[in-house]
């Protein structure tokens, strides 16, 4: 993994890891779209609960998640307090009850309701964010192709996503090149020496070359492509994507529970919403 990043080049020798791409992608967009369908924290909270063992399993970088988890966690708390600030009695529009706690003011209340949907949407966003972080940990960029190659999105598009994945630390790499040596012919970029607008210029004196660089690099991969014969061929295969271990094979019929999941409340939410209000009624 690279030291700046969260992308995984190499895999791992975790449960996680040694998955294929396309059980990795499945899973990660069924968990993601029963999370986009549903306020329901009885199914949001074990998705919560399944996204912190999953990242824990893949043994992280532990110090540059735990920065980033809490900054996240922070920056949300902080849009719900702004949330309260605006509009206290939020929960009475979308729980439909009213129940004071505490009454600073007239118009600064708590109540539980609101409580209640601040802490159901905490964990919605938690949900998602902390099964994204493990999700882009475990799979590494040829992975990631064969995944959604495996649910049919065309090879083109998936070889493109590879690519973009791979060359991302190769533009951290460079960029870090350049700014060193322009740094050592003299470039002042440090915040306490110059102005911001100074260092912001002295940015785009990097981001020049850089440009000019990564054109000249598209433009090899492009005929090293052509060269290949990428593109005529209707189909293609992944040399990453192994055959099923026996984590696969477990976690087969989670896939089709999660689809069963997903398709429910698909139904229930567009055919049967008075079921579904009554079934989840905290939506």
């Amino acid at each position: 993994m690279d030291n700046k990043l969260f992308i995984t080049l190499t895999p791992g020798n975790t449960f996680i890891d040694r998955l294929t791409g396309k059980t990795k992608v499945r899973i990660f967009f069924l968990l993601i779209f029963i999370l986009t369908f549903t306020w329901d924290i009885r199914i949001m909270l074990p998705i919560l609960i399944l996204s912190i063992v999953s990242l824990l399993s893949i043994k992280p970088d532990k110090k540059k998640n735990v920065a980033i988890i809490i900054f996240v966690l922070l920056m949300n708390l902080f849009n719900l307090f702004l949330t309260w600030v605006i509009k206290p009695n939020y929960g009475l529009e979308m729980v439909g009850g009213s129940t004071v706690l505490f009454r600073f003011t007239d118009f600064f209340i708590v109540t539980a309701e609101t409580l209640w949907y601040f802490l159901v949407r905490l964990t919605k966003f938690m949900a998602s964010f902390l099964l994204s972080l493990a999700f882009i940990q475990s799979i590494t960029p040829s992975e990631l192709a064969a995944g959604l190659h495996s649910v049919k999105i065309p090879y083109k598009i998936c070889t493109i996503v590879s690519l973009a994945f791979r060359y991302i630390p190769d533009i951290t790499r460079d960029f870090n090149n350049i700014r060193i040596s322009m740094q050592t012919r003299g470039l002042e970029l440090d915040s306490r020496k110059s102005s911001l607008f100074t260092r912001l210029k002295q940015y785009i004196l990097i981001l020049v070359p850089l440009i000019i660089t990564s054109f000249d690099r598209v433009g090899n991969i492009a005929n090293g492509m052509d060269l290949r014969g990428f593109g005529k061929n209707r189909d293609k295969t992944y040399y990453c994507e192994h055959e099923d271990t026996q984590g696969d094979k477990v976690l087969a019929p989670v896939v089709l529970l999660l689809c069963g999941i997903l398709l429910t409340l698909i139904v229930l939410k567009i055919l049967y919403k008075p079921l579904y209000e009554v079934w989840c009624p905290w939506i």
